[in-house]
């Protein structure tokens, strides 16, 4: 990363009444001297100016913009920034990027290089960081309060935590590394062979969350499966209340998985259709119920759908010997049946529905929405969100395990130095620019 001044437009590009252009570094006031008749020298931080902006070269009038100042370290990155608030014209706005670029000591910002600034400068670790992009993507309730609660600091203040105890277990190593003479005292030795034990058991408990963090950002996965013409195909219809995928009563027609996405509730949930379950020739259809099965696999529920005329639920005895804990029965076409059949299905735990008049639908959701919810522990402010934590938090885990006091102290040492490592990986309380650039890359220009 060089030391640059950087500008980018912080805004979404297009038509707007007010777009912000951001920019950053040690020779911001430039655009207060070379744009404005501000004297820059007296410009004051946290003010709003109401100034016309000029052109460089020829010093017309570009825009009647509001210019604030954010002097180091008060800022988002941590140096010194100035924001334009000009008006949304996409003239406006290329005409005052086009001025940006013929100050010399500017250039263009790269994707996130403004939190990545943030990063370098401490004001901001990694999951914080990443805490911001997840608030960014966000679509549902459940999204944003859980990207804010890491932007706020959650995992950093978990993980940094554990990091910190494990640093007070390795000064007492190290301190009797240099004095090999001596004995470490059982209390100490207790003390020590405690601390990492009761990490240990955190970690496990941490990691034991089913990936609902990164579920939760990427959306839960509902799968519709059963028999050709048990309705899967009218019953995701209903769901979303919209005609998404072809019906017919030819049995089938779905030969491949159709996958809707539908907020529920603040929850993210990818709904799927899947091809009928049955022993077929057809090469096409039997390579739909392959992946009908692939998607199983992935699901976090199963919606087993069967029609009530004709079927039972024990029509899916032979996915319920792997995934009962996660099989949700319905019974379709409960128009057609008697109350006392209803009664019967019910007591099975079945919900009963009619897709093609919408009976039940809301009941189904709710049913969803429970399990979805229920998944969500005492310590849910705490989700795993990214498949990298738990990779470094597994590898602390193994260095832990690994631990004991019953062998060479340099090498118990070597042990508690690598766990705390892999929690550095995390935070970015160690070198890790091998993996800044895929964690900013993915952020948008301007932030």
């Amino acid at each position: 990363m060089d030391n640059k001044t950087i500008y980018a437009l912080s805004t979404v590009y297009g038509k707007s009444g007010v777009a912000v252009i951001r920019i950053s570094g040690q020779e911001v006031l430039q655009v207060v001297k070379k744009m404005t008749t501000l004297d820059y020298n007296k410009i004051k931080p946290r003010y709003a100016y109401f100034v016309d902006l000029k052109s460089i070269e020829t010093k017309e009038t570009l825009d009647k913009c509001l210019l604030l100042y954010f002097k180091s370290p008060h800022s988002f990155t941590g140096e010194d920034i100035v924001e334009l608030q000009i008006h949304g014209s996409k003239a406006v706005i290329s005409l005052v990027m086009k001025n940006l670029s013929l100050i010399k000591e500017f250039r263009l910002a790269e994707p996130g290089e403004y939190s990545k600034r943030a990063f370098y400068n401490g004001k901001m670790d990694l999951t914080q960081a990443e805490g911001l992009a997840d608030l960014i993507e966000s679509e549902t309730a459940e999204q944003q309060k859980y990207a804010m609660r890491q932007m706020e600091g959650s995992l950093k203040n978990l993980y940094s935590g554990w990091r910190e105890e494990l640093l007070t277990v390795l000064s007492y190593l190290e301190a009797y590394i240099d004095f090999p003479d001596e004995d470490i005292p059982e209390n100490t030795v207790f003390k020590l062979e405690n601390t990492v034990f009761k990490l240990s058991k955190e970690i496990k408990k941490h990691l034991s969350n089913d990936n609902i963090g990164e579920r939760l950002r990427e959306g839960f996965r509902v799968v519709i499966v059963g028999s050709p013409n048990a309705g899967k195909s009218s019953l995701l219809n209903a769901i979303v209340n919209r005609e998404a995928v072809i019906v017919s009563d030819i049995a089938g027609t779905t030969r491949d998985a159709v996958d809707i996405y539908l907020d529920l509730k603040g929850y993210p949930v990818m709904f799927t259709d899947t091809a009928g379950l049955r022993e077929v020739e057809d090469v096409i259809e039997k390579k739909g119920i392959e992946i009908a099965y692939n998607k199983i696999e992935e699901s976090d529920l199963i919606i087993c759908l069967f029609d009530s005329l004709t079927d039972t639920i024990q029509s899916f005895d032979n996915i319920s010997k792997n995934f009962s804990d996660k099989m949700i029965f319905v019974a379709n076409k409960c128009d057609k049946i008697s109350e006392k059949q209803k009664e019967k299905f019910e007591k099975q735990g079945c919900v009963c529905i009619s897709a093609k008049y919408k009976q039940g639908i809301d009941n189904l959701l709710d049913k969803i929405t429970t399990l979805i919810s229920s998944k969500f522990t005492a310590n849910s402010n705490l989700l795993i969100t990214r498949s990298r934590y738990s990779e470094a938090l597994k590898e602390t885990l193994e260095n832990l395990d690994n631990f004991n006091l019953q062998k060479e102290i340099e090498l118990s040492a070597e042990d508690i130095r690598l766990a705390a490592r892999g929690l550095g990986k995390i935070t970015g309380q160690i070198e890790v620019d091998e993996i800044l650039d895929k964690i900013f890359g993915s952020f948008c220009i301007g932030k």
